[in-house]
């Protein structure tokens, strides 16, 4: 436990330093965006409100300090997910890998996510200097988010041992095509407290701030072409800064019957200005999140979520109308494996609802939720 306080602690104190030598100004609103999309069918069916309840693969995003929920003798547990956005255009994949460490309840994992646009064409060069249009000259490029997240989590003696806590240190890679990459790093700090039926969670998105460093390199003829079409060229390189965001939840599950009924409230809360939330000011702004999962036996789940309290406007109105994000979704659990799906709206437009599958199991025994 020593350790791992030392570890964030150091982690903390040197992006600190780092994000002091970063103006405010330089932060950007939605930096590293694809993040906030959120992993996992079950979750995306709860309007994404499974910060104290997340307890499987997918608590590797969610709140790390989850993954100590998982019964040490289920071994290594591995989980998927694959969404696609924008009537297939954009992909949007989750894979998680968790194992235990020693004895107590210490659990590792690694996970990946990627959202990318594959096959855009590239047709800077289809006009030949002549003024003729040559397709040959038509490539294709990809804009692709990565991050890699490796987690740690363990039990605590806090509040008689109610309390685990977890964290991520998170590798951002970000690419469009050959013309412009980032490199970025962060971390992440989770807590979970478990008392009987009552889950509490909190997560600290990006504790110190996440910084991508981005470079820029075009080819003296790609130079050229923006030029002469009047468009403003790129800088060379440049910051990114994503400012933290802090994820208070609570959960409750009690029983009727042979059902089970579980709701779940989260607050989105970030740092970045103003966004277009339930409540905002110009360097706070914050979201409700809240979702209801009904099960049979734990083995059949019905779930029911919302979210993204948006406000549209219509063009040339000055008052919009609150509208908030609507999911639901279906689970079943057999033995070791639980599948499930979701129909949500990853996005932050009212009508890109997208199809969500998820898959986690255990290569011996998993735990109940």
């Amino acid at each position: 436990m020593h350790k791992f306080v030392i570890l964030c602690s150091a982690l903390c104190i040197g992006q600190s330093l780092a994000a002091q030598s970063v103006p405010p100004d330089d932060a950007v609103i939605y930096s590293n965006e694809f993040l906030s999309i959120g992993v996992g069918a079950r979750a995306q069916a709860l309007g994404n409100s499974t910060v104290a309840s997340s307890d499987d693969i997918f608590a590797t995003y969610w709140n790390p300090a989850g993954l100590v929920a998982v019964d040490s003798s289920a071994g290594l547990i591995a989980g998927a997910m694959h969404a696609e956005q924008f009537a297939g255009v954009t992909k949007f994949d989750y894979i998680g890998l968790s194992l235990p460490v020693a004895t107590g309840g210490r659990r590792l994992g690694v996970s990946l996510i990627r959202q990318g646009t594959d096959d855009i064409a590239n047709t800077l060069n289809l006009v030949e200097p002549d003024g003729t249009l040559n397709y040959d000259n038509i490539t294709t490029f990809a804009v692709a988010d990565y991050a890699l997240a490796f987690s740690y989590a363990q039990p605590t003696t806090l509040l008689k041992g109610r309390v685990a806590v977890g964290g991520n240190l998170k590798v951002i890679r970000r690419v469009i095509g050959e013309f412009s990459k980032a490199w970025g790093v962060g971390v992440d700090i989770g807590l979970r407290y478990a008392d009987g039926p009552l889950r509490g969670g909190l997560m600290l998105r990006d504790a110190t701030s996440t910084f991508n460093s981005w470079k820029t390199e075009l080819s003296e003829s790609d130079l050229a072409v923006l030029q002469r079409t009047g468009n403003t060229l790129p800088d060379a390189s440049g910051t990114e800064v994503t400012r933290p965001t802090l994820l208070p939840s609570v959960a409750y599950r009690f029983g009727v019957g042979q059902f089970g009924i579980a709701p779940e409230a989260t607050a989105f809360i970030t740092f970045d200005g103003r966004r277009n939330t339930l409540l905002a000011s110009n360097t706070v702004s914050a979201d409700l999140a809240g979702g209801i999962e009904i099960d049979f036996r734990r083995l059949v789940f019905a779930r029911f979520g919302v979210d993204q309290f948006q406000e549209f406007r219509q063009l040339g109105e000055t008052e919009g109308v609150l509208t908030p994000r609507f999911a639901l979704g279906l689970g079943v659990k057999v033995k070791r494996f639980a599948l499930d799906y979701a129909y949500a709206n990853p996005g932050s437009e009212a009508d890109l609802y997208a199809h969500v599958v998820s898959l986690n199991f255990g290569l011996v025994k998993t735990t109940t939720r």
